[in-house]
């Protein structure tokens, strides 16, 4: 199992979840705050089987829009999870 943590910008959040939930991932979101100039992003928390990573971070992908030039719009770790107990 892993655990997706992506980071992203406040106004990309709503579609990204939306499309993740729509694909049957689970997702915790939560309200941060990041970057030079402090502004609003949110940090999503996806727990995925071993061979849904992929599929997670293609429709993530697909949702973060790219405006032009370089710039970067998401962040994205893939850590690995050892146990996990839902009480």
């Amino acid at each position: 199992m892993k655990m997706i943590i992506a980071i992203l910008p406040d106004s990309e959040a709503d579609g990204v979840t939306q499309a993740l939930t729509v694909e049957n991932f689970r997702i915790t979101r939560i309200a941060s705050t990041g970057g030079l100039l402090h502004r609003g992003v949110v940090t999503l928390l996806v727990g995925v089987e071993d061979d849904a990573v992929e599929k997670a971070i293609q429709v993530m992908r697909a949702k973060v829009s790219h405006p032009e030039g370089s710039e970067k719009r998401a962040t994205v770790f893939v850590v690995p999870v050892e146990n996990y107990v839902q009480i």
